[in-house]
Formats: C-alpha cells, structure tokens, sequence
C-alpha cells in the first residue's frame, strides 16, 4: 500500500516503511492543490516586488538587501552551494530515505511556497531508489539542518553525490540514470529545501522505531533471565504498580507476566527477594516506556510540522517570519532518549 503525504497525517511507523521497506510514496490530491495555491502566492509577490524576507531579500544580516527578480534564482542557487559544507560520514540509505521523506511531507503543507515539480523531483527520488550522499555532521540544530539538507538539495539542481540501486553516481549523471531533469530553481525554494529539521527529525523516526524492538526485547530477555533465576512474581503484582500511578510501569510489569506466565520455575527459589535488577524490572523498563511514549508524541507533532522559514498563509495574504526551524523540541526529546536507553542496557548488564 502506497503511502499518501497530505502534509498533516504522516506516521513515524509510514517513515520506517518508507525508509527501510521501500514502501512507494505519492503526493495527495489536497497536498497538489496545497501546493499549488502557495507557489501562485510567491509569484505574485515577486510581480507585486513587495520585499518579502527569504523570497526578495538576502538572507541573515543581508534581510534588508533587496534582490532583482532576474537574480531570485541565482540567489536560491547560491543558498544551496553556500551550504553544502557537511563533513563526516555520510547518512545511512534509510536515514536519507527518511530525510527525504519528512521534507517531502513539509513542503506538501502550502507553506513553503515550492512549485509542484519541486516536490514531485523530491518524492521521485524516492521511488526511483535514489539516496544522495548527506554528510552527517555540520547541522546548527538552532539553525534547523541547513548543512545536510543542503547536500540533499544539490541532487535536484543536478549537483551533488548519491548512489543509484547501488553506483555512486555525481551531478548530472545522477538523474540521467532515472530520466529525470535537475529543476531550476524559483523564489524561495533553495530556501524551503534546506530550512527546517527534516533531518534530525527523520533519523529521530527510525531511533524511535529501533528504541520499541530494544524494549519488547529487553523485556523478553527480562523475563528469560527471571526463569533461570527462580525469580518471585510479587514485584510484579498490579496493586504494587497501580499505587505508582506510571503507566510505563504496569504495563511492563503485565508484559513480563505474559511472558511466564505457566512456568514450572518460577517463584522455585527460596530467597526472600530478587537483586534490584529483577525486582525493579517494571520501574526502570517502566519509566523507558513512558520516555518512548514522549518521544512518539514528539514526533507526530514534528514529522507533520512546517519548519522552514518564512511561512506562507495564502488564504490570509501573509508571510509570517518566525522560529520553527529551531531543532530543540527534537533535540531535548532526543536526549532524553538517548539516556533512557542508556538505563536500559545498564539494568540488563546489572541482570547479566
């Protein structure tokens, strides 16, 4: 089943079909017209020559140059060269994939101001099995991804590296290989394709995507651990876990019991109590739950945000300049993760 960006309903367990299962992706009939009304909108305000920041103008501290509509392609082209100076090992085939993806499903809002053929280019990357070569390191994360989305964004202008169904391939050549031809690029869009935090907010998916099996494994290899040792069952009883009030905690504690449940073994043992690490198995996986589940709120929010800067609205004839490209709704949720984690393969290490 294909999946249909709409720019408001994309799921992180879509990003991980798209990403890692190769999963087809096509744009949906109001993301078109979305898309549609907002690039009729930054014509207009180019004809009307209304200085419009990112549209008209220079970018930074040069907000206030205005821009000659003969050079608002040069200047969107130059945006994207200018940025493209990552370093590092390059992103994975599927955390491109997902990079991809998640601008993909940005743009498609009608907020960004691209043309149709922009995003289409985009999501036949996709399906044509085209993964650019992104280093992975140089975004500003206060800045959005501007460094890696930049090496993404090189690919559509016929620059850049990627490999295609498995050749590295640079510039030109890489669309050649899937018939397809580099866009010229408008007012706007160097802008709209590098702005944002497509980046962290994709890999951010797969993480998310890799930190549930950790945990369903976790907790299998938990209650393994419970029968070799004889292990009681009261640390596990609900009343124990309902005067706790932590969702994360009953729920693991139900999960461990599924698990052994009709085992010979345990509760065999004559020891009064079990070592932290076994009897403390639903307060620690518990609270890694809880953190997954702030993680995956995060991200429904994140993978369906507008995140580059400025924002059109259309229907009210504005463009708003603002923040959204700041990654620190990602970045604290991640961290946040990354220690949760850290406790999970501390506790199983104890259990070992």
């Amino acid at each position: 089943m294909n999946i249909r960006l709409t720019g408001s309903s994309l799921t992180s367990s879509e990003v991980v079909r798209v990403a890692r299962q190769g999963a087809v992706v096509e744009l949906g009939k109001e993301a078109v017209e979305q898309i549609n009304v907002a690039s009729s909108f930054v014509r207009k305000i180019v004809q009307d020559e209304v200085p419009v920041y990112g549209i008209n103008t220079g970018f930074g501290s040069l907000c206030n140059a205005h821009i000659g509509s003969q050079d608002l392609g040069k200047l969107q082209e130059n945006l994207i060269l200018s940025h493209a100076v990552g370093v590092g090992r390059c992103f994975t085939e599927d955390e491109a994939r997902a990079t991809i993806l998640v601008r993909a499903n940005t743009l498609a809002s009608g907020h960004s101001g691209v043309r149709l053929e922009v995003e289409q280019l985009l999501l036949e990357l996709l399906n044509k099995h085209v993964y650019p070569m992104i280093p992975s390191q140089g975004s500003l994360g206060a800045s959005g991804d501007l460094a890696p989305l930049a090496s993404l964004a090189l690919v559509l202008i016929g620059r850049g590296t990627a490999t295609v169904h498995g050749e590295i391939l640079q510039g030109q050549a890489i669309l050649d290989a899937i018939g397809a031809k580099p866009v010229v690029l408008e007012a706007k869009e160097g802008l709209a394709l590098i702005n944002g935090t497509a980046v962290m907010t994709g890999v951010a998916a797969l993480v998310f995507a890799d930190a549930r099996t950790l945990l369903r494994t976790a907790n299998l290899a938990a209650a393994m651990t419970m029968e070799a040792l004889r292990a009681r069952l009261d640390p596990f009883d609900e009343r124990i876990h309902d005067l706790r009030r932590h969702a994360g905690q009953g729920a693991v504690a139900r999960d461990i019991l599924s698990y052994v449940a009709g085992s010979k073994l345990i509760g065999t043992c004559d020891d009064v109590q079990d070592a932290y690490s076994i009897r403390c198995m639903p307060q620690v996986h518990g609270a890694i739950s809880d953190t997954i589940d702030f993680v995956e709120n995060m991200l429904l929010n994140e993978l369906n945000a507008v995140t580059d800067n400025p924002l059109l609205f259309p229907a009210d004839g504005d463009v708003l300049s603002g923040g959204n490209f700041h990654g620190e709704p990602v970045a604290l949720a991640m961290d946040f993760l990354g220690i949760a984690l850290s406790e999970l393969a501390s506790i199983s290490e104890r259990r070992t």
